[in-house]
Parts: C-alpha cells; structure tokens; sequence
C-alpha cells in the first residue's frame, strides 16, 4: 500500500489564539481556517513554531489538534506540528494527532533544548516515532543546536520510510538546494522565508512558512505563479513579500505575525503567550506599509 503524502503547495503554519491571561481562545481559530482555504492554501500547520507550540501542554495540544481539524472540516488536511524534548513525549503527541481525524502529518523538530543527541540517536528518535505513530513525519529542520545536516537527513529518510520529508528552515539556501538534490523524489518543504521564490524554482514540494501565514493571498500567487513558469509575477511578488518579511522578522515573529493576520480582518484580541512581547510599534507600521503594499488592505 503506497503511503498517503502530505499536502503540496502552501501550508501556512497558523498561529494559534490565546486571551490575554495566557489560555486559549481556540473559538478565533475558525476564521483563520476560513481565510487561509478561501486565499488557496493546500493545508495548514497547527502547533508548529508559529503557532507557539512549544509552550502548549498536552491537554492543550489536543484540544488545538482538534479544533485545527474541526475547523478545517475536510477541506484541506492539517499537519500537526511536535516541538518536544523527548522521544517519549513527541510519541504521546504523535499518538494524540494520530487519533485526531483530519491530521495528514507530523511535523517534528529534533530535540530543542541545550543537548544534541548523536546522528545514531537522533535516527532512533525518528524511527521510534515512526514505529509508534505509523504516521508520515516532516522533520522540521531549525534548531541551530540541533541542525541536521543532508548527509544526516537523507540517511534518516532512507533508513525510516514513514520519515516522507523534511521542512528545511533557518535561512540557508545553499543547504535547502543540497537537500533537494540529494532527496528529489521526498517532500521538501521550504521555510526559507525570504526566498520562498527562489526554493519553488529550485522544485520546492511546497512551503511551510511564516511569511505565507501572515499574506496567504499573494504566498499562493507566487506558488501558482512558478508553476506556470511565469517568473515575472514570481519575482514581482517575491519584491513585495520580502518587504513585509523585513518588516516581521524578529524574536516575536508570531506576535508579528498575528499582527499582520488581524490587519486583514482576524478577529483581534488574540495575543502571544508570555513572555513574547506583542508587535512594537515600529513593526506595526512597517507591517502595516508592506501589506499596503501587496494590495492585502484593500
């Protein structure tokens, strides 16, 4: 039986809605559901960095998981994002998502805190999830610490099967370019931000990435665009959307994020988890003038 792959295109990683005391507010994410399939997007991510998933317990996990998949009600699958510390925890996850109807994937980091396990481990912890899930996993490449090499990501695609791809993220193009050479027929996703244009022409399998979360509108013109082999809409695109990259890019991308999301009508409200700060307001007007830009205010 061939394995189910997860969505190609546009995944945008939502941001997940808490009240202003720190709990979830999860009757908000509907309409981010809502606005993110009427712009196009091929899934969404729940729980990944974006969404702040590294500071939701397991209950709160589950009740995301849950109403991501709701929300979304068949129309595009959802990737559950795991941004644990251990293999046992990214299992009970696993399981959690597994169980939840709608979920297409895992999305995994390796370990995020100060110690990096060894190559032979850090291919344990991926086959020992796979084992117990039996779910297709998308490593989520990003901990600096933690930063898997090609060489290191190919040969756990190879050796874990239902290890099906990978989202290549902090920054590098050099090594997302390595990567989908030496992977052609696995599904790498760009998080490459600012060249998210650049990793479609390369043969990107889609994107999982923040910037598509905060203009899903103009993210999937730009994918769209590349696979007509219309480069100049790409390219004129890609000019503007970097502009309002510039203008979120920094430790509070989520809080920035969300800023720009209720910009363009999501309910406002919603806040960060402390201790990230919400969008200064030196982001505020730089994200407000990029958006304008897009056309994403009109």
């Amino acid at each position: 039986m061939s394995l189910p792959m997860p969505p190609r295109g546009v995944v945008p990683p939502m941001t997940t809605p808490f009240a202003k005391n720190g709990d979830l507010a999860l009757q908000h994410l509907k309409a981010q559901v809502d606005w993110l399939v009427a712009a196009g997007c091929t899934g969404v991510a729940a729980g990944g960095s974006t969404g702040e998933g590294h500071t939701l317990d397991r209950e709160e996990y589950r009740d995301l998981i849950a109403a991501a998949t709701e929300a979304a009600a068949g129309r595009i699958p959802v990737v559950a994002g795991i941004i644990v510390d251990s293999t046992r925890d990214a299992i009970l996850r696993g399981k959690i998502a597994k169980d939840t109807k709608g979920v297409c994937a895992l999305q995994v980091t390796p370990v995020h805190y100060l110690f990096r396990p060894t190559d032979d481990a850090m291919v344990d912890h991926f086959r020992a999830m796979a084992a117990e899930t039996n779910m297709p996993i998308i490593i989520y490449n990003v901990i600096p610490w933690s930063y898997l090499s090609p060489a290191l990501l190919v040969r756990i695609m190879t050796e874990v099967p239902l290890v099906v791809g990978v989202k290549q993220s902090a920054g590098d193009l050099k090594l997302f370019a390595d990567l989908m050479l030496m992977a052609p027929e696995k599904c790498i996703y760009s998080a490459v931000d600012a060249l998210l244009y650049l990793s479609y022409a390369l043969g990107a399998y889609g994107s999982i990435a923040a910037l598509p979360a905060a203009a899903p509108h103009a993210s999937v013109k730009v994918w769209d665009a590349v696979q007509k082999g219309d480069h100049k809409t790409a390219l004129d695109l890609h000019k503007k959307l970097l502009v309002l990259w510039n203008a979120m890019i920094a430790d509070n991308l989520p809080a920035a994020t969300r800023y720009a999301q209720e910009l363009q009508g999501l309910p406002m409200g919603t806040f960060p988890r402390a201790p990230m700060p919400i969008a200064t307001e030196q982001q505020r007007v730089a994200i407000r003038k990029a958006l304008d830009g897009l056309g994403a205010l009109r």
